[in-house]
């Protein structure tokens, strides 16, 4: 009762609207496939309008297109707006955002896995639904998010920072494993004996998982969901994870410009939050549009994933008639080995977030491993002698003695379709 009361008071503080979101998907959850589209309509003539009024990029390009809101009139008059890159929304930051007064917005920040960062704010109303939408997938599981949860997600080797995750952890809730060592990890499985979930990470859930089952250790028992996030679930995860945890690894598929794309149900279908995005599938890629977003407008955004979408005629016996995403294989996590150690591959994430937030460093970045023990990091930038011991500093931060380095600069970094990997892996786990 204690964390469901400190909850409400967050949320009534941070997210007012998303009471009324959750409430609105729960009902919307039951809508037939047409109520469904006829609410993406309306919600895309909307943002296209809001566009076109309110952000010079749209503004422009519009009407360099020759093309009016008012052209709008189904779901497939869409394709008439162009493709947009991760590229223009950086490139383009201050024209894409809309120069309207919302009541509150959120700076938001990618993870930047291709290498480069984006940031742009999000309207309150924005960021609550999103939320619930992520809390609508939870009511399928009985899941509460204030109940007792285990986190796999990235971590800071600063002493206050990590002080103040720790701190802001207990508030909701949480706990995570800082690292792989024994003691530590001993501690994290402890504490999931009373958790109700476990989120993060799908390459971190699966190490976990062979941790646990490699050393007999005591398997948690109230677990009613184990939610993988940001990374591919390989098949060979499931097994591992059903033997440690006793349930499937179920996905959570969205990003933070576009929301959360789709989630997956008790019935094992990824369902597209269509109350929240619009998804195509051009040349196998995914094009997503976000819906409920004006502050700063996603419309027919490349992600960079490769995606397979069910027919339209593929019903799920959970009776949700939300369309189906057969397959996402563009988003795949690896582990990273040192000569003793494994390290989950988001570590390029920190180093390279530290060396921006730190020094003001931005490098272009990807890191290649062949041979356990070993990376090279090829970076796109020509850096200072200065730049350069700065880099091995962070690296050396988290790998200490267990990696061999080599830094190769003024790289061509191999852009794959899609999206550029920022590690490759050529070790055969």
């Amino acid at each position: 009762m204690f964390y469901k009361n400190l909850y409400k008071l967050g949320q009534n503080y941070r997210n007012p609207s998303l009471k009324i979101s959750l409430n609105f998907l729960k009902e919307s959850d039951n809508w037939s496939l047409k109520e469904l589209e006829d609410y993406q309509l309306k919600k895309i003539k909307e943002l296209v309008a809001f566009s076109f009024e309110n952000s010079k990029y749209y503004n422009t390009k519009l009407k360099e297109l020759g093309i009016s809101p008012k052209d709008i009139q189904s779901l497939s008059d869409i394709k008439k707006l162009p493709i947009i890159t991760k590229q223009e929304l950086i490139t383009k930051n201050k024209e894409i955002h809309t120069g309207f007064k919302f009541k509150k917005t959120f700076k938001a920040v990618t993870s930047g896995s291709t290498g480069t960062s984006l940031e742009f704010f999000r309207e309150e109303t924005a960021d609550s639904f999103n939320r619930a939408s992520i809390y609508r997938g939870y009511s399928w599981y009985n899941v509460n998010p204030w109940d007792k949860n285990g986190y796999f997600w990235g971590f800071n080797f600063s002493f206050f920072k990590k002080i103040k995750t720790k701190f802001l952890d207990g508030l909701q809730n949480r706990f995570r494993a800082f690292s792989y060592n024994e003691s530590e990890f001993n501690s994290f499985v402890k504490k999931a004996q009373k958790a109700r979930y476990i989120h993060g990470y799908s390459s971190m859930i699966y190490q976990a998982a062979k941790i646990i089952n490699e050393k007999g250790l005591t398997k948690p028992k109230r677990l009613k969901m184990i939610k993988g996030t940001s990374e591919k679930i390989f098949e060979n995860y499931h097994e591992e994870v059903k033997e440690a945890f006793g349930l499937k690894i179920i996905s959570e598929y969205g990003a933070a410009e576009t929301g959360i794309i789709a989630f997956e149900c008790p019935k094992g279908n990824m369902h597209i939050n269509m109350e929240g995005v619009y998804v195509e599938e051009v040349d196998n890629e995914i094009i997503v549009t976000n819906l409920q977003m004006k502050s700063f407008p996603i419309i027919r955004y490349k992600l960079g994933d490769y995606i397979e979408l069910a027919k339209r005629e593929k019903k799920c016996t959970c009776g949700r008639e939300h369309l189906i995403l057969e397959e996402i294989t563009g988003r795949v996590g690896s582990n990273v080995y040192g000569r003793q150690q494994i390290y989950p591959s988001f570590i390029f994430y920190y180093i390279f977030k530290n060396l921006m937030n730190i020094h003001g460093i931005t490098l272009n970045y990807q890191i290649i491993q062949l041979k356990k023990g070993m990376l090279k990091f090829k970076i796109e930038q020509n850096l200072s002698n200065g730049e350069s011991l700065k880099l091995k500093k962070e690296i050396h931060k988290y790998f200490k003695e267990d990696m061999e380095i080599e830094i190769i600069q003024k790289a061509i970094l191999h852009s794959f379709k899609g999206k550029l990997k920022s590690f490759i892996s050529e070790i055969d786990e």
